[in-house]
This record gives C-alpha cells, sequence and structure tokens, in this order.
C-alpha cells in the first residue's frame, strides 16, 4: 500500500529490542543505546555523547549564543525546545501522558523512560556480564564494579567508594549519624536494612526456621 514501508525496506534489525532500519548505519548508531558507548567528547566540559548530532546540540550551552529567552525569568536558552520545556516549570503543564498509568510529565524524553517500568524495556547493557538496564545513570554506576573506579573517597579515613550514595552510608560511621526509627521501640539506625530487620523483633514475621528440633 501507498505510504507503507515493508520490513524488507528496513532489513537492519536491531537485536536487543527488534527495531529495524533501513541502513546498516543507522542500526550502528541506534545500539549505542543498548551498549552505552558514547564516542563523542565535548572539549569543554569532557562530556560524552552518542552522536556527532547530539555533540553540536550541546555546544550551544558552552556558547553565548542563546537567542530563545524566557519571558519570566529572562534564563536564556539555545535551543527552542529548551525554552518550551523550560516554560513548564512556571506553568506547571505536562503535557505528556503515559497511557498506562495516567501520570503527566513535562518533557517527553522523561516520559519515554518511566514508560520502561510498564514495558520492562532495559535498553542498557553491560558489556562484561550482561546484565541489563532501564535507565542509563544506573548502568554507569553498574560499570564502576568491573572498572574498580572509586572516584569518590572519605575525608575521614581516606576510604574510596564506587558511589556516592555508598559513601553517605559510610559517613554515618564517623558522624554517628541515624536516620531510621523504629515506630515501636523509637531504637535508631544507620541504614533501613538494619531497620528492617529489628523490626522483625516486634513483629510475627519470622521467616527463618530451624530445621533442628
Amino acid at each position: 500500500m501507498y505510504g507503507m514501508v515493508s520490513p524488507e525496506d528496513k532489513p537492519f534489525k536491531c537485536g536487543v529490542c527488534s527495531k529495524i532500519f533501513g541502513q546498516g548505519v543507522t542500526l550502528k548508531r541506534h545500539m549505542r543505546i543498548h551498549t552505552g558507548d558514547r564516542p563523542f567528547k565535548c572539549e569543554v566540559c569532557d562530556k560524552m555523547l552518542t552522536t556527532n548530532s547530539s555533540l553540536k546540540r550541546h555546544m550551544i550551552i558552552h556558547t553565548k549564543d542563546k537567542p530563545f529567552q524566557c519571558e519570566l525569568c529572562n534564563h536564556p536558552f539555545g535551543r527552542k525546545d529548551d525554552l518550551k520545556t523550560h516554560m513548564g516549570i512556571h506553568t506547571g503543564e505536562k503535557p505528556f501522558k503515559c497511557e498506562f498509568c495516567n501520570k503527566m510529565f513535562n518533557h517527553q524524553g522523561n516520559l519515554k523512560s518511566h514508560m520502561r517500568i510498564h514495558t520492562g524495556v532495559k535498553p542498557f547493557k553491560c558489556k562484561v556480564c550482561f546484565k541489563t538496564f532501564t535507565h542509563y545513570s544506573s548502568f554507569q554506576k553498574h560499570l564502576m564494579v568491573h572498572s574498580k573506579l572509586k572516584p569518590f573517597k572519605c575525608e575521614v579515613c581516606y576510604k574510596m567508594f564506587g558511589q556516592s550514595g555508598t559513601l553517605m552510608r559510610h559517613m554515618m560511621i564517623h558522624t554517628g549519624d541515624k536516620p531510621y526509627k523504629c515506630n515501636v521501640c523509637d531504637k535508631m539506625f544507620p541504614r533501613s536494612g538494619n531497620l528492617k530487620r529489628h523490626s522483625r523483633m516486634h513483629s510475627t514475621d519470622k521467616p527463618f526456621k530451624c530445621e533442628v528440633l
């Protein structure tokens, strides 16, 4: 039928999400979504991007050429789409709706990321252990497990950590901070896992049974 694209016209298929493409080079660019490869580097801030066009759009951040200005707060933007997204902060407008749970979003990218919760799609795949991830941020954190890169340092004992959240939990050892409180006996704990185990003392939930009587 006129206007329809047949599978024969798009012979290149993604082995991860089954999306099809008309050209091999397009499939190659698409695969970076799953592999996490970002070969294009910004020379100003060292940010890595998946495509050359993404890099060009990103570079506008560092230039003085920002012709689109917010009429409410005067914040300038290099792209009209960025200004439109920004305006949602002032107006509260969220035009993008999830078809599964009706949650609203102010940006299409946020909706797309949210949809993975419902679809179960995990487009980011680790090349080392083949574990898959829903979000790129989670994928990047996971890669530190294999790279042994630990950029977060404790200023008290100089121990190194792969994630900022792990460092924050570790700092409680030094600060004595115990933010998790038992609602029954008011005992305080540094971690939610400690509180959860403690709470079993007050409940009838005792999942571990001794097999020797």
